[in-house]
């Protein structure tokens, strides 16, 4: 779920997260793992997305035109590769990932931006349930 939630699906893995952390059996820093692992592909994928679809943006059925793209593009080198901490937002951080693949953002930045931003989310999360828990 998290790889999917990651993509341009319209997808969350939050619930899902919070339900496996709230089991007694469950290992925290192993669903940490997965998570953050999953997410951090379906990013990847959006990038390799970004990357490959621009061959056809000449093309009509072309979902942005290119007044958008020169936009995100403009937003994106605005705030630079830091921006992919925050691929972990819904729906904009999506749109951060393509973007970066559009524009061949080096994969040495990349993963592991976005790696931490989103570890970093789902270890705020389990650390959240947990203290609610009492646990």
């Amino acid at each position: 779920m998290s790889f999917l939630s990651a993509t341009v699906l319209p997808l969350g893995s939050e619930a899902l997260l919070l339900f496996y952390a709230a089991q007694a059996q469950t290992n925290l820093g192993v669903l940490w793992f997965w998570a953050s692992l999953g997410n951090s592909l379906g990013a990847c994928t959006n990038w390799f997305l970004g990357a490959y679809l621009l061959k056809f943006a000449h093309h009509k059925w072309f979902p942005v035109g290119e007044e958008k793209r020169l936009l995100a593009q403009k937003y994106f080198n605005r705030y630079g590769v830091w921006s992919l901490l925050f691929t972990w937002l819904p729906i904009l951080g999506d749109g951060i990932a393509l973007v970066a693949g559009v524009l061949r953002t080096s994969l040495w930045y990349f993963v592991p931006l976005v790696v931490l931003g989103k570890a970093g989310r789902y270890a705020l999360l389990l650390w959240g349930q947990q203290m609610l828990s009492g646990q």
